[in-house]
């Protein structure tokens, strides 16, 4: 899940708030490559022990079957065989175990045996061979976040909202976002081919990337002539916080009154740091975003710290896109909610709910959605995304004009209020 070098696992669970992918990037394979976690104990701890009122004799029955009939057909399959009897049962007990979190249709709950979860652990580190991109599933089809800035995916062309049909000719559909995340992710200097529809296109194209190490900015910061001061928030990293009161204190020392905070392609990352950075805008005990656990335990109320720096001068701009997910659309929707600042471009990626990941072995774990995202006025953040204020497109077209009129619209509204 990479997600990238921001997970904090306790001994017993971490909770997942950015649930896209780094694809790529081996950030988070969340895989990215990219899902963002906080540490939390487990309220109750799920105890090994058989339901009462669940018949389990199929799942023998067929276990049986299997092991007096089953002939590997090692000629056609590259999967590895297992060679040892207790090797080949700890293949069925975690195929099971896949099957089960499968079953729920949730493409965001799903099982991590040894080596995936090794990889996930090791995803944490920092730095990152892949693409460079965020994905995850949406409606059922692979689909990117965002493609990072300055990222080999970015100067391939890939699109947030782009939908990954095919990883070099293999077809994406029923792939969870790990296994698409090590399909996608390899060595710096090699290549991957991506098969991609895009809204407008009338038929897939090949996308052919470069896999390198990717580094991420996490927070940018542009003075503009026009008294307008710029902050970029790529993610909310565990040192975003830290980062981000460096660029506000920046801002502050311009003597602007006029912010435009860019969180367009942000994925997501640490709740704590979403928390951290709004209490930089709002009074103490503000509610930023609840975690709804639809009663199957006490709801979490998550509130500003009360920092709340700036007084009535300050006008700021949010910048949000498709790639806009997670953490970032809590940031932006409290921001929103309590007056501090417009939305500005199009729907966000709409990521409402919250994972939680949960050790089944010591060597193995299960990634679970546990709750859902509520923002402060008690409604849940939308499939279909947050709507912004102003509703501005950005098409390839601008890009390739070398036009931001996102940005444009935003530097607009600042100058004219």
């Amino acid at each position: 899940m990479q997600d990238g070098g921001f997970l904090r696992k306790t001994s017993t669970t971490a909770l997942i708030v950015g649930a896209i992918a780094f694809v790529c990037l081996s950030f988070g394979a969340g895989y990215l490559t990219g899902e963002r976690y906080i540490a939390r104990t487990a309220a109750t701890v799920a105890q090994a022990q058989e339901p009462s009122n669940v018949d389990f004799s199929p799942v023998w029955k067929a276990w049986n079957l299997i092991d007096q009939n089953f002939v590997p057909a090692a000629v056609s399959s590259t999967t590895p065989i297992a060679t040892t009897t207790a090797a080949l049962n700890q293949q069925k007990v975690y195929g099971m175990i896949s099957g089960l979190a499968a079953s729920l249709n949730d493409p965001y709950t799903f099982f991590l045996p040894p080596v995936e979860n090794q990889q996930f652990t090791s995803d944490m580190s920092g730095s990152f061979e892949g693409v460079g991109m965020e994905i995850d599933v949406k409606d059922g089809i692979l689909t990117v976040i965002s493609p990072l800035k300055g990222t080999p995916a970015e100067a391939a062309g890939v699109k947030a909202g782009d939908q990954v049909l095919k990883i070099d000719g293999v077809s994406t559909t029923g792939l969870d976002v790990s296994t698409a995340v090590d399909k996608i992710r390899g060595p710096a200097g090699s290549t991957v081919t991506l098969t991609m529809l895009r809204d407008g296109w009338t038929a897939p194209k090949d996308i052919k990337v470069t896999r390198q190490v990717i580094n991420v900015p996490v927070v940018t910061t542009t003075k503009r002539s026009d008294g307008i001061f710029v902050i970029g928030l790529s993610e909310f990293t565990a040192n975003s916080p830290d980062l981000f009161r460096n660029g506000l204190r920046d801002f502050v020392e311009s003597g602007d009154t006029k912010l435009i905070l860019d969180m367009r392609g942000n994925p997501g990352g640490y709740l704590e740091a979403a928390v951290e950075i709004g209490s930089w805008f709002l009074p103490t005990g503000d509610v930023i975003v609840t975690e709804d656990y639809a009663g199957h335990q006490t709801n979490i109320v998550h509130r500003s710290y009360g920092y709340n720096v700036f007084n009535k001068n300050l006008k700021m701009v949010i910048l949000v896109d498709g790639g806009t997910a997670s953490a970032s659309e809590i940031l932006a929707s409290a921001l929103r909610s309590y007056g501090v600042a417009q939305l500005v471009g199009v729907n966000t990626f709409g990521k409402g709910v919250v994972q939680q990941l949960f050790d089944v072995t010591p060597d193995t774990t299960i990634k679970i959605t546990v709750a859902r995202w509520l923002t402060p006025d008690g409604s849940q953040i939308p499939h279909t995304g947050i709507i912004p204020d102003v509703n501005v497109p950005f098409t390839d077209a601008d890009k390739a004009a070398g036009k931001d009129p996102q940005m444009d619209k935003a530097v607009e509204i600042l100058n004219t209020n």
